[in-house]
Parts: structure tokens; C-alpha cells; sequence
């Protein structure tokens, strides 16, 4: 069912579509009454059959609740855009072949991290990470927090059909730019993580790198929540996520007195808080090291770093590997994945079964100790 679901037909690899995917279309759904959506006004809005009427621009749906209290400034900026509708003035920018679009070369530093902050206005090249999941063969794949689409285009590339959803305008449109430039299918919708947009269980596989941190762990289960409506049974997760005995996050807090997050400060999480609260809400989970020393640095970005950071990717690749032979190490890893199946089996309890059989091994993966509080999330 998903290897032709999305299709831009009739375009050729740098054009930028100026109307809604029909079959991204069939996917969208109000998000605060879930119901189907329709374009009016000549694609220039999309509403419910309660009336809930929701901004198009540029042929980018804009699904924001302007009830809710947005977690980031970014959200704001796009409803008021949406305010505007059709009518919006917003900054072109023609990004030709062989050169980097205007808005990843000024924020490679904030979405990539501070290892990357040396590239800011001087990028050549854009540097798309590796992917640790199987192959897509054709399945849907919906990115939270996708800013510029660097892990959308990567899905791509591994053969996923992906969605990336943002609460960044900005980011939506330049998303659009990159994939249109390099050539690559993938569709984008300005949204909330915790009010998605999509029907129930449409998605394969949900993923999501360096987004959930920055929000409190309440709006995090509220994510997750809808993570795990817009999963098919058996569909997977895998969500990048600090951890509190990381050596750089605990560096990070001793800076900040272990006060309380701010805005959007990260939010560090212990071990055993990640699986309980991926467990209780999505089904079977589990940890595994996704680096250390920081929590963005990809080591097939070695090539865009100086020498300096690119001894650091190196030793965090090293301990990564280690840690798949040593378990222990990953208590110290600075960036965890977790890596969850949505699943409808219950335990005595009435809570998901916690079964490493239910998540396939994925290359590079490197799974935490089954001793870490594992029977408190299952």
C-alpha cells in the first residue's frame, strides 16, 4: 500500500510543487477533530466538515492549533503567516544547482549542532546523515521536527517515501528548496508534534533526531501519544534522546546548577524514564548508543569537520562500537536512541510487553543492558 501512495508525477527533480500531493491530501486530517480535509478557494485553504479552516501557502499546509501554546518562536511566526493566507509576502530565494540554500547556510550551526557551527556561511555541500534503519522498500516515513529536511532526504535515499512536519515556515520552505535541488521526492507539512495532522495509522516507520529534548515530559507523551496513533500495528519509532549521565550533558548541567530546563533548553532524561515513557505509550522499546561527546555529530559528516572535532566523532565512533561488545559504556553515552514497535499486546498488568523480539536488529545499532530498570517499564 505505500510504495506508490505519494507521487509528484508530472514534475521534473527541481521543481517545487505549487498545490497539495493529492495523495499527501489523503492523509491530512484536522488536527483537533481529526476529521478529513478539503481544499477550498482554489487550493488556497484546507477545511473540515466542522469548519475548521486551516492556511495553504505556496502549496504548504500550515496544521498549527493557534490554541496551543507553541514550543517554539517558529510556531508563531507561521500562524501568523497563516493569518495572512494566499496574500503572504514572503522572501524568494533561487537556489541554483551547485550551491547551498541561504536559509541551511545560516542555521547549519543551530540545527546540526556546535561541532558544525565553523560551516555557518561557508557550506559547499549538504550534509546528509546516514540512517540507521533498514531499507524503506517503499514504506512511509514521517520525520518530527524536520527543519531543512536533512534526515528526510537520508529516508529518501534508503528507500522510504518521507513526510517531514515542522512548526517552522521557514524550515518548511527551505526543506522544499533541497529536495527540489537535489533531486529528491519527499513532502512537507508546517505542523505540531503533538497535534499531528494524519489519519491513524498511516505511517511505517516515525523518527525523530535532536527535537524531543528541547520540550517538557509532558508535551513529550503527549507526542508520543500521537506517535502511536499515526503508526500502523507493528510500525516503528526511533527517537534521539540525551542522556543525564552523558558526559557532555552532565557537563552541560553542572554549567547550568542542574536547575530546571528553560524555553527550550534540553531536557535531560535518565535510562529507565526513556523506556517507560516510550513503553507505556508506544509498546516495546529499547536503547542504544547513538554517540558521545555531543548530541548531533554524525560520523559520516567527518569530512565537513576541522581536524579537532573530527578526532571527538572519531573516539565517539570507537566507544559506539565498543559499546556493542560492552554494554556498560552505554551508560555514559551522551545521545541515545530509542527505538520502540507499536504493538497491542499487554502484559498481566495491563501495560505493552517489553520484548527485544518484537524491534529487528538494525545495523550499527547497539542495544543498553536489559538490567537498566527494564522490568519498571514493562
Amino acid at each position: 500500500m505505500d510504495a506508490s501512495f505519494l507521487t509528484w508525477p508530472d514534475l521534473a527533480p527541481t521543481s517545487i510543487a505549487a498545490e497539495i500531493d493529492a495523495g499527501l491530501l489523503e492523509l491530512l486530517v484536522c488536527p483537533r477533530h481529526r476529521l478529513p480535509l478539503a481544499l477550498q478557494g482554489s487550493g488556497a485553504s484546507l477545511v473540515c466538515e466542522r469548519g475548521d479552516r486551516y492556511a495553504v501557502v505556496e502549496g504548504i499546509p500550515i496544521l498549527l492549533l493557534s490554541e496551543a501554546a507553541q514550543t517554539h518562536v517558529e510556531g508563531t511566526r507561521s500562524l501568523e503567516v497563516a493569518k495572512q493566507g494566499a496574500g503572504a509576502i514572503l522572501p524568494q530565494f533561487d537556489v541554483p544547482p551547485g550551491t547551498i540554500d541561504p536559509f541551511v547556510q545560516k542555521s547549519i550551526g543551530a540545527t546540526n549542532g556546535s561541532l558544525y557551527q565553523h560551516l555557518v556561511g561557508k557550506m559547499t555541500e549538504y550534509p546528509i546523515p546516514h540512517l540507521w534503519l533498514p531499507d524503506g522498500e517503499g514504506k512511509l516515513f514521517l520525520e518530527i521536527g524536520c527543519s531543512w529536511g536533512r534526515w528526510c532526504i537520508a529516508a529518501a535515499k534508503q528507500g522510504y517515501q518521507p513526510i517531514g512536519v515542522d512548526p517552522s515556515l521557514k524550515g518548511v520552505r527551505a526543506a522544499r528548496r533541497v529536495a527540489a535541488q537535489l533531486g529528491i521526492t519527499a513532502h512537507y507539512v508546517v505542523a505540531d508534534g503533538r497535534h499531528l495532522p494524519f489519519s491513524d495509522e498511516a505511517f511505517s516507520q516515525v523518527f525523530s533526531y535532536s527535537v524531543l529534548q528541547h520540550i517538557s515530559r509532558d508535551e513529550v507523551r503527549k507526542t508520543l501519544l500521537e506517535i502511536q496513533r499515526v503508526l500502523r500495528p507493528d510500525g516503528g519509532v526511533q527517537v534521539q534522546m540525551p542522556n543525564i549521565f552523558g558526559i557532555r550533558c552532565l557537563y552541560h548541567q553542572i554549567r547550568r546548577g542542574f536547575r530546571e530546563a528553560r524555553d527550550f533548553e534540553v531536557r535531560y532524561w535518565k535510562p529507565h524514564q526513556l523506556l517507560s515513557a516510550f513503553t507505556t505509550t508506544v509498546g516495546p522499546s529499547r536503547l542504544s548508543v547513538d554517540g558521545y561527546f555531543s548530541l548531533n555529530a554524525q560520523f559520516s559528516d567527518l569530512r565537513f569537520l576541522p581536524a579537532k572535532y573530527r578526532a571527538v566523532v572519531r573516539v565517539s565512533e570507537w566507544l559506539r562500537r565498543a559499546s556493542q561488545k560492552v554494554p556498560a559504556l552505554g551508560y555514559f553515552a551522551d545521545s541515545l536512541y530509542v527505538s520502540s514497535v507499536r504493538s497491542e499486546r499487554k502484559s498481566a498488568l495491563g501495560k505493552p510487553v517489553s520484548l527485544d523480539a518484537a524491534l529487528p536488529e538494525v545495523e550499527g545499532s547497539s542495544p543498553l543492558p536489559a538490567t537498566i530498570a527494564r522490568d519498571r517499564a514493562s
